[in-house]
């Protein structure tokens, strides 16, 4: 039912997933548990959610057979130095209970810290590849120039480029240069965070016209532009109803007036990539 795009390693991924981002370590199992029942198969994670161990939990609870499941994981920002990389893909590994995991990404690229160096990070998250244990290697929050040097310095593309995008935020420079490498787009906060974007005028009036809710008219526009998404929400009947995206189309007219929503920079809710700097303690 949920359609799959070819990364540009062979590999395959679904259009749509479950998000895992500020659901608590303690409600993790049981959540994803139901998103599991509801279908999803495209689990998405990180290092700094600190609920992988729930993740692996549902997985090892539901049944579903892995060869149906595709798990995403990214590395902390704490975790950039190449030793570190490898220690924490092991502990990663160990927290979700798999023998391999289908992507992993390097959550944020840290321009800033590390003496400006997420190349040699690069390199050993590519190195998990090579040995087997991680499928396919991409990255998140990158822009064009981050694309542009890891490409440069290493000679490995990333397969995917997980970036802040929704009608209010196109991030059309990352995602034009994202494609133009041959890199898939994942859009995180694809609703923008909910708020404005979901009661948008526009918007509202196309989701009348199809019958649907604002929500399942965003998600629409992220699928028909060729985005992976990952919506999350600890709600069965939102699960269900984000689900549902593949019995309806927007013509042509409306994705480009969703498009024309975008408000550039001021549209951004999350950070820079170019100044974040936030590790952990």
């Amino acid at each position: 039912m949920v359609p799959t795009i070819t990364l540009n390693d062979k590999t395959r991924i679904p259009q749509l997933g479950f998000g895992t981002y500020l659901i608590p370590p303690e409600e993790t199992a049981g959540i994803v548990g139901q998103a599991l029942q509801v279908g999803y198969r495209h689990i998405d994670t990180a290092q700094m959610y600190g609920n992988e161990e729930g993740v692996g939990a549902a997985i090892a609870a539901s049944g579903v057979p892995r060869e149906e499941l595709y798990v995403t994981s990214k590395l902390n920002n704490g975790n950039h130095r190449p030793d570190d990389v490898r220690r924490s893909f092991d502990e990663t590994m160990n927290r979700l209970g798999l023998e391999r995991l289908d992507l992993f990404l390097m959550h944020w690229p840290l321009p800033t810290l590390y003496d400006g160096d997420y190349v040699s990070t690069w390199k050993a998250i590519t190195g998990l590849v090579a040995d087997g244990r991680l499928r396919t290697a991409g990255v998140s929050n990158f822009q064009p120039d981050h694309l542009d040097r890891i490409i440069t310095e290493t000679g490995v593309v990333p397969a995917v480029n997980q970036i802040e995008a929704h009608p209010y935020f196109a991030n059309d420079a990352a995602r034009e240069a994202s494609h133009r490498h041959g890199i898939a787009v994942e859009a995180w906060s694809p609703l923008g965070q909910g708020g404005a974007v979901l009661e948008d005028e526009k918007i509202t009036e196309i989701a009348a016209a199809h019958g649907r809710t604002t929500s399942q008219v965003i998600l629409r526009w992220h699928i028909q532009r060729g985005d992976i998404v990952f919506p999350k929400t600890t709600r069965r009947e939102r699960m269900v109803e984000n689900f549902g995206l593949f019995d309806f189309s927007l013509t042509p007219q409306q994705v480009e007036a969703i498009s024309a929503l975008d408000k550039g920079e001021r549209g951004r809710v999350g950070p820079h990539p170019d100044t974040f700097d936030y590790v952990p303690d």
